[in-house]
């Protein structure tokens, strides 16, 4: 079996979770999408404890940077899960063991397989094991949002961002901003973000066109 450290009561939910579509049904489909969402929880837990003073925008920032197709397969092959991997023939034949997306469905899929064998404590157990080192191991940038997007197109040789005021709420000791930030390259991306001075709504609004960005290259 895998080098997952966890041993499973009922194997069966193993070898499904490790069932490629491409073997026929019943495969690990339903089990990648209970997967995907338990571990988006759990590493999202382990985020909002590392860093404790990180934006909204930033945490999710690092959690797509943990939780895609690339990272996962990472993990999958150090859990050497391809080796493990019930595939068809078609895919046999064309090394589906060594694909990524192969590979992270089939992580997904396994960390669905722990919960369905012994609940969601289990499930957390195994998935902070495995990434705990990698939430240490992220470093934390000192730039902030607007810098880090502005630098970012700036590499590319995009358009820089239009920031535009859209309302503001509230007496004068205690307003609320509502600004907007727009980008046109490498894709039209439009964001609102909202905060107690224009420039924390203009950095809450470039956290999310970053996040998004980071989204559409995963």
């Amino acid at each position: 079996m895998t080098k997952l450290d966890y041993r499973f009561r009922d194997p069966s939910l193993a070898q499904l979770a490790l069932t490629h579509r491409s073997a026929g049904r019943p495969n690990n489909e339903r089990m990648e999408f209970l997967g995907d969402a338990l571990l988006g929880v759990v590493v999202a837990e382990l985020l909002y404890e590392a860093h404790p003073n990180a934006s909204e925008g930033e945490m999710s920032r690092l959690r797509a940077q943990l939780v895609n197709g690339q990272a996962l397969a990472v993990i999958a092959r150090e859990l050497e899960l391809g080796d493990e991997l019930k595939l068809g023939s078609g895919e046999l034949k064309s090394g589906g063991f060594r694909r990524e997306s192969i590979l992270a469905d089939a992580f997904e899929a396994l960390v669905a397989a722990v919960y369905l064998d012994a609940g969601f404590d289990a499930c957390r157990a195994v998935v902070r094991a495995l990434f705990e080192p990698l939430v240490a191991a992220i470093p934390r940038s000192s730039k902030d949002a607007k810098t880090r997007l502005q630098e970012l197109l700036q590499a590319r040789g995009w358009p820089l961002p239009q920031y535009d005021l859209i309302d503001s709420h509230g007496e004068d000791h205690a307003k609320t901003f509502d600004v907007s930030c727009e980008i046109t390259e490498p894709a039209p991306i439009r964001a609102e973000g909202r905060g107690t001075s224009r420039r924390a709504a203009e950095q809450d609004a470039a956290e999310t066109v970053l996040r998004r960005l980071q989204e559409l290259n995963s």
